[in-house]
């Protein structure tokens, strides 16, 4: 499949690279709808932030991070040839719909005695 040259441009090499972060990632998670990149773009360089849900960061990464290390190759690849530097960061997708449980700290462990 060619890309026509008009799609092809330096400036479209970000977006067009984060569409292809997500059909990838999508296929191996369990909640696709949790899934998003946030892109920082520089002149000659651009790090993509992708965003996933809790469950579904060890899926992402792999074993010993081999999955995460190929996507990163692939970027790699394509950046190298368009004379970009892309990177890729991996994180756990902060708004994953669980409230911080607020532990009581005023009432001792039922374990423990009071000091004197």
């Amino acid at each position: 499949m060619t890309v026509p040259s008009s799609e092809n441009t330096p400036d479209s090499l970000p977006e067009r690279m984060s569409e292809l972060l997500v059909a990838m990632v999508e296929k191996l998670v369990d909640d696709p709808d949790s899934l998003h990149v946030e892109t920082d773009s520089g002149e000659n360089s651009t790090t993509f932030r992708l965003y996933v849900a809790p469950d579904d960061l060890g899926k992402v990464i792999g074993k010993q991070g081999r999955t995460a290390r190929s996507l990163r190759t692939i970027l790699s690849a394509i950046g190298s040839k368009a004379n970009h530097r892309m990177q890729l960061d991996v994180l756990e997708d902060e708004d994953d719909g669980f409230e911080d449980d607020e532990a009581e700290d005023d009432e001792p462990d039922a374990g423990s005695t009071p000091e004197a």
